[in-house]
């Protein structure tokens, strides 16, 4: 079995100029949680999750903040930071007690785009509970992907100093390269890497309790007059349930669920070519992937790379 240093994902951050709207929305329709809140900044979790957070909002231009990462204890977390500074990674700062709900001890450093990502262990975990048949509402935050115009520059950033592993590729019918699903852990993937114009956000994605309560959710926000991009669907690479949104500040969001989980002893990466239907809709009832649909998810340009968020 594969061990790595980082062990999951926990939650992404985001600045956005419309705080309040973005804000009412995750809490009103999307189904989180609000368990902390200052001026202009929320801490928003998931009911079925025990990370203290998912998502945090702050109010500022748009931006990526930072998506926080974990280890599973303080020896792996410093060895983290030994490598990745050995390594000529830039620190945003060196582990230290951290704020914020459930404390703990962390590090954040900038990726090789510029991204800031933080790595934290020893963090109080929230009381989480069993979500509800049919109750639509996230149990966890699933992946979170990122745009950007050096796609196999920016994965292979992750693989060599972080371990992550391809699970699956998605390629033009000429062999190009358009996206690389990269795992921590058994999970087919918690991050993705998308060829885009620029460096922005492409989507976040949150995990549903079953199919009964995906397709529930997605009509919840349907019917909260929010548009679709695509789906519902269900994807190939990762096996995993698909329905698109754009949220009030223009980030695409997804409801997901029944990602692939991996044998990573016996797994192996495939290209899926994107030309085949059936890469990116098993089932059929999406709407065929078009330039108009892509178009959505490259997002605005992130203005914040190699800056550092305030909190």
């Amino acid at each position: 079995m594969t061990e790595r240093l980082v062990s999951h994902l926990r939650y992404a951050a985001l600045a956005v100029p419309n705080f309040e709207e973005e804000r009412d929305f995750f809490v009103k329709h999307w189904g989180l949680t609000e368990v902390d809140r200052a001026d202009g900044l929320s801490y928003l979790a998931a009911e079925g999750s025990p990370e203290p957070f998912i998502l945090r909002l702050r109010e500022d231009d748009k931006r990526i903040d930072v998506v926080g990462f974990a280890t599973k204890d303080r020896k792996d977390l410093h060895a983290l930071a030994d490598k990745l500074r050995a390594e000529g990674v830039r620190f945003i700062h060196d582990p230290q007690e951290l704020a914020g709900p459930g404390g703990g001890y962390g590090f954040r450093v900038f990726d090789g785009d510029g991204r800031a990502l933080e790595f934290s262990t020893d963090y109080e975990l929230r009381r989480s509970r069993k979500i509800r048949e049919r109750e639509p509402i996230p149990v966890k935050l699933s992946h979170v992907v990122f745009n950007t115009p050096e796609l196999n520059t920016t994965a292979q950033w992750y693989i060599e100093h972080l371990d992550f592993a391809i699970s699956d590729s998605l390629v033009r019918p000429d062999g190009t390269d358009l996206m690389h699903f990269l795992r921590c852990n058994s999970n087919h993937h918690s991050i993705a890497i998308a060829s885009g114009p620029h460096h922005s956000l492409h989507h976040m994605s949150f995990e549903m309790r079953g199919i009964e309560e995906w397709m529930r959710g997605a009509g919840k926000i349907l019917r909260a007059g929010t548009r679709m991009i695509w789906g519902p669907g269900r994807h190939n690479a990762g096996d995993n349930t698909f329905a698109y949104f754009l949220d009030p500040a223009g980030n695409t969001i997804e409801y997901t669920t029944e990602l692939a989980v991996l044998d990573e002893d016996t797994w192996h990466p495939s290209k899926h070519d994107i030309s085949e239907l059936s890469t990116q809709d098993q089932w059929g009832t999406a709407a065929e992937m078009s330039e108009l649909v892509a178009r959505e998810s490259f997002n605005d340009i992130d203005k914040g790379l190699f800056v550092a968020p305030p909190v």
